[in-house]
């Protein structure tokens, strides 16, 4: 006996392919929708990972940034201090210096020189007085060239005056302080000059 199926077969076939399709086309949407969304977690977690490390950057730059003025003030600070004891080393130099000068004179004065006036400004010193004769400005200028603490001595201008009666050489003389070593200190305290 023979079959034959007079039911509508192909259409079947069709529907059912049909429904296949719609059924794999929501999967794959379904699919393409949940790969989608995971993407989209996963990007998101990274840009709120990178911008709570662009974050912490930031407020650790701020930090940095103000240490980094903080080291500027010291520094600022640190070089004030610096001139400031640079100038107190200077005074006290040139404190000492003074002394230098004074004990010098004392010690290099020739008999019959008398000091009018000694003007110092910076190392320059001006010195005016008066001398019984030529010779003793002579004897006085050795003197200052020979000294550990003076140098340079420049007769400005000897002229004749009258000073108390006695007729005497009004004479104007210019020279230096050095720049002494404390070796050259120890030989003026031990008394070699």
């Amino acid at each position: 006996m023979i079959r034959i199926n007079l039911l509508p077969h192909r259409e079947e076939k069709r529907k059912s392919k049909q429904n296949q399709f719609i059924i794999l086309s929501v999967i794959s949407l379904l699919l393409g929708v949940l790969i989608w969304g995971l993407v989209h977690v996963a990007i998101g977690a990274q840009i709120s990972n990178q911008e709570r490390r662009n974050a912490y950057l930031k407020q650790e730059t701020d930090i940095l940034d103000k240490q980094i003025g903080e080291i500027k003030k010291l520094r600022e600070q640190t070089k004030s201090l610096l001139e400031r004891k640079d100038a107190v080393e200077k005074l006290q130099n040139d404190r000492a210096r003074v002394v230098h000068l004074m004990d010098q004179m004392l010690r290099i004065l020739p008999d019959g020189v008398h000091i009018k006036s000694i003007k110092q400004s910076g190392d320059s010193i001006d010195l005016v007085g008066y001398a019984q004769s030529n010779a003793r400005v002579s004897t006085l200028m050795r003197a200052i060239e020979d000294s550990v603490w003076l140098e340079s001595p420049k007769l400005v201008e000897i002229h004749a005056s009258t000073a108390n009666g006695a007729r005497l050489n009004e004479f104007s003389l210019n020279f230096n302080l050095t720049k002494s070593t404390g070796l050259d200190a120890d030989k003026l305290v031990d008394g070699k000059n």
